[in-house]
């Protein structure tokens, strides 16, 4: 496995580092990463030498989001070529290391399929040169993409929300630290907050490993955003209590059917504001869309360990490397945990979705099927996603 060295540790203020880079030092390419574990303790970046350390970091959350996993994916195969390892390998272990963020794969068979391409035309060189230019173009098409879904969110507030003064709850995170960009969801609310039509960001602290409360806050207090940290199980009351405008999540996948997979809590979010007549509003490009995935009950969820739910600890605070098993017990030993990363949110209940190409609402198969056909993108023969024409 290649080396995890922390290279940059910066205080309080303002972020400098980038979620993701990649750099050609003198003993080789690298992939240096923001470590998003140990957010908001500390900036610190883990440099991947090679793909075993990058699927770490993956399986870990060190890096995470689902257009940047996209990315990530991308630059991991060319890594893999640039080194002069197995990419095929390395293609097979990016894929599977997170089954339900639908970007990770599309990042990887567009730069596996650039590289055997210009490999089987001239060789290793060649195919390690063509991948990383996937990757730089994957990356770059994903900050085109979050400038857009902030103009088309924000524009469907205006016509949800006439007025201005929103009030936005939002679940997990969604800004720049899972983007090329400023994010999906996140976006759309930094763009109110800009043009001066965000009252109050409503952040849900979500599991796992709190990546609200970490995350977004982290970065909402750095843009400025007047914001507030609560408990996933109290979003009833401020429903109840007519404190929420609208809902804006992001989505790890979007199947053909507009069901919609984001971190477990946004379904009982969606049923909250449907009977509280609140739009329900998914922020995600149209590369989370997996229009092979018939619908929302295909899309494998991911189930993290039951020590995160029968243990209470911190990644930040366990260190690099630790093991499961190393927090404070919370729960009886030997107690047995559900714990999946995701949940399934019915088209029903979804208000729109927004992408770079533009909204759907209502949310139906033919409607996600054109938004994707009239957007860059086309779909992919290798899998499942979309495919850069």
């Amino acid at each position: 496995m290649g080396d995890q060295d922390e290279v940059s540790e910066k205080g309080a203020g303002a972020l400098t580092i980038p979620s993701l880079r990649w750099e050609e030092p003198p003993e080789g390419p690298v992939l240096v990463l923001l470590d998003q574990t140990r957010l908001p303790a500390e900036e610190v970046e883990l440099v991947c030498t090679d793909v075993p350390a990058l699927v770490q970091a993956i399986r870990t959350l060190a890096v995470r989001g689902a257009p940047l996993l996209g990315i990530a994916g991308a630059y991991g195969v060319a890594l893999a070529a640039a080194r002069g390892f197995d990419v095929e390998e390395a293609v097979e272990a990016l894929a599977q290391a997170r089954p339900t963020a639908v970007n990770l794969g599309y990042g990887v068979r567009r730069a596996a399929a650039a590289y055997r391409a210009a490999f089987a035309e001239g060789g290793a060189p060649a195919g390690a040169a063509a991948a990383l230019a996937e990757a730089r173009a994957v990356h770059a098409e994903d900050i085109e993409a979050s400038t857009r879904m902030a103009q088309h969110g924000l524009a469907l507030l205006g016509e949800l929300l006439p007025g201005g003064g929103h009030r936005i709850l939002t679940h997990c995170n969604t800004g720049a630290l899972v983007s090329g960009g400023e994010g999906t969801a996140l976006a759309v609310a930094l763009a109110a907050h800009r043009s001066g039509e965000l009252r109050r960001l409503w952040v849900d602290e979500t599991r796992p490993l709190l990546q609200g409360a970490r995350l977004t806050a982290y970065e909402a207090a750095r843009t400025g955003m007047a914001y507030t940290v609560l408990s996933d199980g109290a979003a009833g009351s401020l429903f109840a209590g007519g404190e929420v405008d609208a809902v804006l999540i992001g989505a790890d996948r979007i199947a053909a059917d507009g069901s919609v997979a984001n971190k477990v809590g946004s379904y009982p979010l969606a049923v909250l504001a449907r009977y509280h007549h609140v739009p329900f509003v998914v922020v995600a490009p149209t590369s989370t869309v997996d229009l092979e995935t018939e619908e929302g009950a295909d899309i494998e969820v991911e189930q993290r360990p039951g020590q995160e739910v029968t243990e209470f600890s911190l990644p930040f605070v366990q260190g690099p490397g630790a093991e499961s098993g190393t927090g404070i017990p919370v729960a009886p030993l030997g107690a047995q945990a559900y714990n999946p990363a995701f949940d399934v949110t019915p088209p029903e209940l979804v208000t729109a979705i927004v992408t770079e190409a533009g909204v759907v609402s209502p949310v139906t198969r033919d409607g996600l099927t054109e938004v994707c056909s009239t957007s860059r993108w086309s779909k992919s023969r290798s899998g499942n996603g979309m495919m850069a024409e």
